[in-house]
């Protein structure tokens, strides 16, 4: 069976346990990571020599980072409209998911999310705050643009890079119909407040 190790408020499990729900792949979760425990273990860095989380075991050597998490997955378990065996159209899903990882979280997570949620109202720079809010928009007006052309970001079908954005108003509002989504993103992030 497939396992997941990485914590529920962590954004690269939910991307994880995301896919996972959407291919309906059967798993089992283990906390791991922030106040967990596990990644600190001896036996964790000869599973992910990072000591970050997710780290996934599908019957073979432990997979981690993401987005190579997810491209396996999808790959493994997706069908042809989430993840093409056309090198052509799989190319266009992974445009969109490497751009989303990249220029979307990259500049929302630490700039932003973790200044904002994780770091004591004291110690927040709301100068810096602001320009890192300013880049992620400018990244999200890309995505707005072309999800005025389509439902997804590589068409119509959600894909795996659906799974790496994840963000927008009507598009955000579009996936929380999704239970897979429901059940694995919107979570509490109690855990995380001022833990900085």
């Amino acid at each position: 069976m497939l396992t997941v190790r990485g914590r529920k408020s962590s954004s690269n499990v939910q991307a994880v346990l995301w896919c996972i729900a959407e291919l309906d792949i059967e798993h089992e979760r283990i906390d791991a990571g922030f106040t967990y425990g596990v990644i600190d273990t001896p036996e964790y860095p000869a599973m992910n020599p990072n000591g970050t989380v997710p780290t996934v075991r599908d019957g073979g050597p432990a997979l981690w980072e993401s987005g190579a998490i997810l491209r396996y997955l999808a790959s493994s378990y997706g069908t042809e409209t989430f993840w093409s065996r056309a090198p052509r159209e799989r190319a266009q899903v992974d445009k969109w998911a490497e751009w989303s990882k990249v220029n979307v979280a990259a500049s929302f997570t630490e700039p932003v999310f973790w200044r904002v949620l994780r770091t004591p109202a004291a110690r927040r720079d709301p100068i810096a705050i602001r320009a890192a809010v300013l880049d992620c928009e400018r990244a999200l007006e890309i995505a707005d643009a072309r999800l005025a052309r389509s439902d997804c970001l590589a068409g119509d079908d959600l894909t795996l890079a659906d799974i790496q954005l994840g963000h927008l108003r009507r598009y955000h509002d579009m996936l929380t119909e999704r239970p897979s989504y429901r059940s694995t993103v919107m979570v509490p992030y109690a855990e995380l407040v001022d833990s900085m």
